[in-house]
């Protein structure tokens, strides 16, 4: 969805693997090259924004779409961030867009 894309000005998109092994496929088969050329951030595999521990931690009244499986006030930053659960293809889909969008006209 992203690929040959670029991201709005005004999102950010952080991505995170959620182990080495995970990264290394990523990268063998050019998925962190596409994104990297999208505008997306690559942190280090393991737990990030998710945790609220580093990249990605939102302040008061940003908005987020996460793939992440968890989504409660805090989880990731600011209790006062606004915060969506969606698959991935709907994560990118709304980073094509800059805002929450069904990803099947991208599929």
């Amino acid at each position: 969805i992203l690929k040959g894309r670029h991201i709005p000005e005004y999102t950010r998109l952080v991505v995170i693997s959620a182990s080495t092994e995970v990264m290394q496929k990523c990268l063998e088969k050019g998925y962190i090259q596409d994104l990297m050329a999208a505008g997306a951030t690559i942190s280090t595999p393991g737990c990030g924004a998710c945790l609220g521990a580093h990249e990605g931690v939102l302040t008061a009244g940003e908005v987020c779409i996460t793939s992440t499986n968890r989504n409660f006030p805090g989880r990731m930053g600011s209790t006062d961030a606004k915060m969506y659960l969606a698959s991935p293809a709907t994560v990118a889909a709304s980073m094509v867009t800059g805002y929450i969008t069904d990803p099947r006209k991208y599929l």
